[in-house]
């Protein structure tokens, strides 16, 4: 096992760090090209189908969330663990955690049955728009396990350095999924076409897919870890610990959602035309993210397994090569937003209106890009170091405290221009907290 992973703290930082995180961008490139085919198919039914699907995006978001997190509160714990030669914790840390994953698997069962009816009635009373919602998210809720499970093994396989493993099994769950969308949407081949439902049941068995590879490479190969229900025994501490870096990084991911809500109704006294623009930004921000996110999940089982060799010079070492990776690609972000405001928005068919409010807003936000560096790359190293209120501290001054009322005093003064200020100033006080809790924590 030592051999193993041997390459951790062996490896040179820069090269280990690029070869953990290009795998992790290829995987992320690809569930968004999954969520781009899905939505084409879907609308080919019509806008109410696409309605449908998109008003259970919030009750998906929460699995994605809850997933990740606790897959990221397993995949540090692992990760510290096997760096202080801790084979035993790590395996304990694994197991329990799979156990603590299908304890949550329940709960969404419980919660697509009685939740998502009653949720989804708050958004539409079109008779034809809810009942195809209802199909499609009691299915994708329900049948959540395969997701969670996947999730979970991921960020497991990521936490021992197994990134292209990662990569290759959820490109093959993504592809599952995008070749039987239209053969069961529309009923290909024979099948009966099952519309809504149809998108709903190829999702879940693109998830169940990748799921089963996973266990067969595990069963199979021995990955760095056991898992195994003699391992899964009760250990208040452990549980502790990994509820304690998995919670946080579980809200972390569902921030952006609450802060587009918020700001949304901010917006829409000032213009419609403002909402169109801020959600033109997002997709903006989530394309400049991508890349920067893997460099952060390339980053963490790095920090994770040194910290608990105790290598700590190699700890700032990787800290130091991520923030200098994540500058360069957020440099480019502020630079396209500054000098190509007009060939992105053009990208989106903006009309004259949008192009003249879209411009200076992208120059304005767009400098927060540059700015975030240091925030984004602190919250995946106290995740890492299995400090997980840290990191949603530093989130939070990011991507909701700060933004919102900032944004909201100086919208009575300078209209959307504030809304736009409030990111900047956000990532500015942000970055200072960042640096404070990182000089504390090393």
């Amino acid at each position: 096992m030592e051999q193993n992973q041997s390459f951790m703290k062996e490896k040179p930082v820069f090269k280990l760090l690029v070869s953990m995180s290009v795998p992790v961008m290829f995987s992320m490139l690809i569930g968004s090209l999954y969520n781009i085919v899905d939505s084409i198919w879907v609308a080919k039914l019509g806008t109410d189908a696409l309605t449908a699907v998109s008003l259970a995006f919030p009750l998906q978001n929460t699995i994605m969330s809850v997933g990740v997190g606790m897959g990221i509160g397993i995949g540090s714990v692992i990760s510290m663990s096997l760096g202080a030669g801790n084979r035993k914790k790590a395996d304990h840390a694994a197991s329990l955690g799979i156990a603590l994953v299908v304890f949550h698997c329940l709960l969404f069962i419980l919660a697509g049955i009685f939740i998502t009816k009653p949720f989804l009635q708050m958004f539409t009373q079109d008779p034809k728009v809810l009942k195809w919602a209802c199909d499609y998210t009691y299915i994708v809720m329900c049948v959540s396990f395969g997701q969670l499970l996947q999730m979970c093994l991921e960020k497991i396989f990521q936490g021992i350095g197994k990134m292209k493993t990662t990569m290759y099994l959820m490109a093959s769950g993504c592809i599952i999924n995008i070749l039987l969308d239209p053969v069961l949407i529309f009923g290909w081949f024979g099948l009966p076409a099952m519309g809504v439902t149809g998108a709903a049941v190829a999702t879940v068995i693109g998830q169940f897919g990748a799921l089963l590879l996973y266990i067969i490479v595990c069963l199979k190969t021995d990955i760095g870890v056991a898992i195994h229900p003699r391992y899964m025994k009760p250990d208040k501490e452990l549980i502790c610990k990994i509820y304690s870096i998995g919670i946080p990084s579980s809200l972390m991911l569902a921030m952006p959602s609450l802060l587009t809500g918020i700001l949304n109704g901010i917006l829409t006294r000032l213009g419609s035309v403002y909402v169109a623009v801020f959600g033109l930004y997002f997709k903006l921000q989530t394309f400049i993210n991508m890349p920067s996110n893997g460099v952060v999940q390339g980053m963490r089982p790095i920090i994770s397994y040194n910290y608990g060799a105790g290598e700590n010079q190699r700890v700032k070492k990787t800290i130091r090569c991520s923030i200098g990776l994540v500058a360069v690609i957020m440099l480019i972000g502020t630079i396209g937003a500054l000098v190509f405001p007009q060939p992105i928005l053009r990208l989106f068919d903006a009309d004259e209106s949008l192009m003249a409010h879209g411009i200076p807003a992208l120059r304005i936000i767009g400098c927060s890009f540059l700015l975030s560096t240091i925030g984004i790359v602190a919250s995946g190293v106290f995740e890492a170091l299995g400090q997980g209120k840290k990191s949603l501290v530093i989130s939070l001054l990011r991507q909701l405290v700060i933004i919102v009322p900032v944004g909201w005093l100086l919208s009575h003064w300078l209209g959307a221009v504030g809304i736009w200020l409030a990111f900047p100033i956000a990532e500015i006080i942000a970055s200072f907290a960042a640096i404070r809790l990182l000089k504390k924590s090393l």
